[in-house]
C-alpha cells in the first residue's frame, strides 16, 4: 500500500485497523489452539476446560504481545541503522559530485587559459 501520499491521520487510522485485525486474528488462533489442547484432556470438567482455555489464550496473547514489541524494537533499530548508512552515502555522493565539479571547473579553467 502506498502510504507516502496519505495524510498522517489516515495512515494512523489504517495502522489502528490493521493492529485491531491482527489482534482479532491472533485471539481466534489462540482460542483454537486452546480448544485443541483441552480437547485432548477429556478428563477436565466443563468449568476446568473453560478455565484452562481462558488461561491459555491469555498466556498466548501475552507471548504475542512480547514478540511484537521485540519485532517493533528491532525494526526501529534497523531503521536507525539504515538511515545512518543512507545519510553517510548521501554525504559521500555529494562530496564526490563537488570534487568532480571542482575538477571539471579546474580543467575547464586550465583549458581556457591555455588558448
Amino acid at each position: 500500500m502506498a502510504r507516502a501520499a496519505e495524510s498522517p491521520g489516515i495512515a494512523a487510522g489504517i495502522n489502528q485497523i490493521e493492529g485491531y485485525l491482527l489482534l482479532q486474528s491472533e485471539r481466534e488462533a489462540a482460542r483454537e489452539r486452546a480448544r485443541r489442547l483441552t480437547g485432548r484432556l477429556d478428563w477436565l470438567t466443563s468449568a476446568q476446560r473453560a478455565e484452562v482455555e481462558r488461561a491459555y489464550v491469555q498466556d498466548q496473547l501475552a507471548v504475542t504481545e512480547q514478540t511484537l514489541r521485540t519485532v517493533v524494537r528491532r525494526c526501529e533499530e534497523l531503521r536507525a541503522e539504515y538511515q545512518e548508512v543512507y545519510r553517510t552515502l548521501r554525504h559521500r555522493l555529494l562530496l564526490a559530485c563537488l570534487l568532480g565539479a571542482a575538477a571539471l571547473a579546474g580543467g575547464l579553467a586550465a583549458a581556457l587559459t591555455v588558448r
